[in-house]
């Protein structure tokens, strides 16, 4: 497999991420949507999740497609990022039709950033007014790092981000993962060396390779309720709501390579699982197969990436990647 031409959740065709941040609360969300409404699916393993409209995700539930999938800060208040996406959608006249009116569906996950340094002493909420910024900023092309959904993320011992990465597969088709990355445990061995080193491409999080001694002991944590990591695993491949899940729900293997420890009760870890149904599946059992190693394999660069672009901010609780590499 090789990365996509962009290394980014957007080179799953037709699919769009915006991002928008409030540096003085040290928060922020993204948002990602295509021109037509996509198939979803979703996987929580964390014992401490935030959601909206998650249930509707089951494959026996009546809506099999989403207008858009937000990725916030804010803890529960965060959630009012999709209300913001939401009420901007229904003015383009996006979403599900019933009778006269037209709802967007709109589901969320959120991470903890409340603790982080920044001023949270807001008489309103931010989240609504981020998210329609960040549906109105959606395209191609985003930044890594200090952004979006990432721009409040802390790990153990450094800053966390917003990651993404894309990997086209033998069949032809593309998958792609985008992460906010806020564990309660770390994505580097050593604070040098990434967990996700193995599946590293073209030196896209710095090329440190493997690190030559392994702790099997317990690395630093956390050790509170300031965590979750929160993804979207895409693919142009055409899936059906229950397929999404499998893929979302194979997608937590790359979790767990590129976070130790991961899926813990204090982290509310969950992924989404995106098809765009844009090409069929030429051999449904080996097809489904590749998705599924791919989809895990882009999540754990996509970690890496995120902690590997994460820039400093005034008023940090703790240092970014780069600064730990002087």
């Amino acid at each position: 497999m090789r990365p996509g031409p962009l290394n980014l959740i957007t080179d799953v065709a037709g699919l769009l991420v915006g991002n928008a941040s409030d540096p003085l609360c040290k928060t922020g969300t993204t948002v990602l949507t295509a021109d037509a409404p996509f198939t979803a699916g979703v996987h929580v393993m964390g014992g401490a999740p935030g959601t909206r409209e998650t249930d509707l995700l089951a494959p026996d539930k009546t809506v099999q497609q989403v207008d858009a999938l937000v990725l916030s800060g804010g803890s529960a208040f965060g959630l009012e990022a999709a209300s913001g996406v939401a009420n901007a959608l229904r003015t383009q006249g996006r979403g599900f039709s019933v009778g006269e009116q037209t709802v967007p569906i709109v589901p969320a996950a959120i991470l903890f950033d409340l603790l982080n340094g920044g001023d949270k002493t807001w008489s309103i909420p931010p989240y609504a007014s981020l998210g329609a910024r960040a549906l109105a900023d959606v395209g191609r092309h985003f930044d890594l790092g200090t952004y979006g959904a990432g721009v409040g993320a802390t790990l153990a011992t450094m800053k966390g981000g917003l990651g993404s990465a894309s990997a086209v597969l033998p069949s032809g088709h593309t998958v792609g993962a985008l992460v906010a990355v806020n564990a309660l445990g770390g994505a580097t061995v050593d604070n040098t060396h990434f967990w996700a080193a193995p599946w590293e491409k073209n030196s896209e999080f710095g090329g440190k390779g493997i690190a030559a001694n392994v702790p099997t002991d317990l690395p630093p944590t956390k050790l509170s309720a300031q965590n979750t990591t929160i993804a979207i695993v895409a693919t142009d491949a055409l899936l059906d709501q229950a397929q999404c899940t499998r893929l979302a729900t194979a997608a937590h293997d790359g979790m767990a390579r590129a976070i130790v420890p991961s899926h813990t009760p204090m982290d509310g870890d969950l992924i989404f699982g995106v098809s765009t149904s844009a090409s069929p599946l030429t051999d449904p059992t080996a097809d489904t197969l590749w998705l599924g190693h791919a989809a895990a394999t882009c999540l754990a660069r996509a970690i890496a990436r995120a902690v590997y672009h994460a820039t400093p901010e005034l008023g940090d609780t703790l240092p970014c990647y780069q600064q730990l590499q002087t």
